[in-house]
């Protein structure tokens, strides 16, 4: 599919400095015309920081880029959108109250415009559509559409305002593998039509199928170049993090057929309305296994989180832990030994401004070892703090830094090591339950790996654990038996064996024949 051709897209030792630390060093990198190129590398390996480079939101310290053999004003997203530069977030960017239509046509003319030209715009958006193979229903109100469908839109929306290069940022993180193969078919549809695009993804597999070349940054520098024909995923991974990648290893479960049940729902009905309530829930959880939750995003998933760990009580229905009735109190559910690894890392997993160690001892302070009298035991508060970074390969300047300056990665290890110390003072020296939710989302192999191994070892040592996920072969790696949630109903679990990845998907899709297996 490579053609030997002019490229349509040059940067050029590329160079950008935040203080002492060098996000990008020296990058000199190539899009060609109908190609795809994945852009691979560790969290903080310098990706954000090219991207936002190249789309105007940064300006480099050296270097330059040219776009379809001009020079490309730096700083200036104006200039990459009327260069043909669009991109697709990985978290979508759109306005569930308004229609298809009415979400592309916001920005896409001026302010001061007196009149909106929609006939027009909508016969472009149908076009468009078409040409590419993207079934889009202009009236349709975005709240109305699944996972995929909003992606469709985000990439008209680039489309009909002129790209020709279009990048994607971790494009199937929320999409059931039905979608993530017609998503391939579409860009490789794209590429035949002349577009260029740029492939960011964490999925090794996908990239090495849906690329032509994948270019490997580590720590800010461009390390490696391949041609992703002949490539394998564990060549991509060692590319990545600069040393071979072990897989997890996943011993015979914990669990026997008598383990006790530490988490138990039943019948379980929560407030909210559609998809996000939970309906007729029920789940017995038991020592030493994992059970992973798949899911397309926002169909109860999170609402099973809140329940899970005290955030969140029933309207209707039993929760019990370890054989006793409690109520939605969170200090209730953390001295019944609950770790909670929340989906949102940044907003609920730390709290930014506040140093590594007084987030390592947020869940804790009431215990005499970091408290007396109101006041913080600092000593012990950053003694355990330096044993939770050494323990779990924390990488950082100064256990003194704000959490928020630390990378996706080591923020997710610093909170899975905050979490799992709950049980230190068990007999197993484990929690009770465990309630991971999207707990890689975004991470790097190296990062993937070493969480996905801690949450293993625990069950092995006789955590329950719920593993929330919308990322299929995670659930498949580390998983016991998986169940499906759709608009709020939870299938019953059913063995990693007994599922298969087409099966999976079409439950997540909420196909009747399958809901009713």
């Amino acid at each position: 599919m490579t053609q030997a051709t002019e490229p349509v897209l040059r940067l050029s030792n590329i160079t950008k400095r935040f203080g002492s630390l060098v996000a990008n060093d020296g990058i000199t990198l190539e899009l060609r015309a109908g190609e795809i190129l994945a852009l691979l590398g560790e969290n903080g390996a310098g990706k954000s920081t090219l991207v936002s480079i190249l789309f105007g939101h940064y300006v480099a310290d050296a270097g330059g880029i040219e776009a379809f053999g001009r020079p490309l004003p730096p700083g200036n997203p104006k200039a990459a959108l009327a260069a043909g530069i669009g991109m697709v977030h990985q978290h979508f960017a759109l306005a569930d109250n308004l229609s298809v239509l009415d979400n592309i046509l916001i920005g896409a003319e001026p302010m001061w415009q007196p009149f909106q030209r929609r006939r027009a715009w909508r016969q472009k958006v149908v076009e468009t559509a078409q040409r590419f193979g993207l079934r889009l229903n202009p009236d349709a109100r975005v709240a109305d559409l699944s996972v995929g469908e909003r992606q469709r839109v985000e990439i008209v929306k680039a489309l009909v305002r002129g790209a020709r290069i279009l990048i994607l940022d971790e494009p199937t993180a929320v999409l059931t593998p039905q979608e993530s193969e017609s998503l391939f078919a579409t860009l490789h549809g794209m590429v035949r039509d002349g577009l260029s695009i740029i492939f960011i993804s964490h999925k090794l597999a996908e990239v090495q199928r849906v690329s032509d070349r994948v270019a490997v940054l580590r720590g800010g520098k461009l390390v490696a170049r391949f041609e992703a024909r002949g490539t394998t995923p564990a060549q991509l991974a060692e590319a990545m993090v600069g040393r071979a990648v072990e897989r997890p290893v996943k011993p015979a479960s914990a669990a026997s057929a008598g383990a006790a049940v530490v988490l138990r729902l039943d019948a379980l009905e929560t407030e909210g309305q559609g998809a996000t309530a939970l309906h007729g829930v029920t789940l017995a959880l038991p020592a030493g296994r994992i059970v992973g939750i798949a899911g397309v995003s926002g169909n109860g998933q999170q609402t099973l989180a809140e329940v899970a760990c005290g955030q969140r009580g029933a309207r209707r229905g039993s929760i019990e832990l370890q054989g006793r009735a409690l109520r939605a109190d969170p200090r209730a559910w953390i001295a019944g030994h609950v770790a909670r690894v929340p989906e949102d890392r940044t907003a609920e997993g730390v709290v930014g401004d506040l140093c590594v160690w007084e987030n390592a001892i947020t869940e804790r302070l009431r215990e005499p070892r970091f408290s007396r009298w109101g006041w913080v035991r600092r000593a012990a508060a950053r003694a355990f703090a330096g044993e939770l970074v050494r323990g779990f390969d924390v990488r950082l300047a100064s256990i003194e830094q704000p959490a928020r300056q630390l990378s996706g990665g080591n923020m997710q290890k610093l909170i899975l090591g905050r979490a799992l110390s709950l049980g230190e003072n068990t007999p197993g020296g484990t929690p009770a339950l465990i309630v991971a939710n999207q707990p890689t989302w975004g991470l790097d192999i190296g990062a993937v790996t070493a969480i996905h191994q801690r949450l293993i070892d625990a069950a092995a040592r006789g955590s329950a654990v719920l593993l929330i996920s919308e990322d299929l072969d995670e659930l498949f790696a580390v998983a016991d038996e998986i169940a499906v949630m759709h608009h709020g109903r939870l299938t019953a679990p059913r063995a990693v064996a007994d599922w298969t990845l087409a099966e999976l998907g079409l439950a997540m899709a909420g196909t009747p024949a399958v809901e009713a297996a």
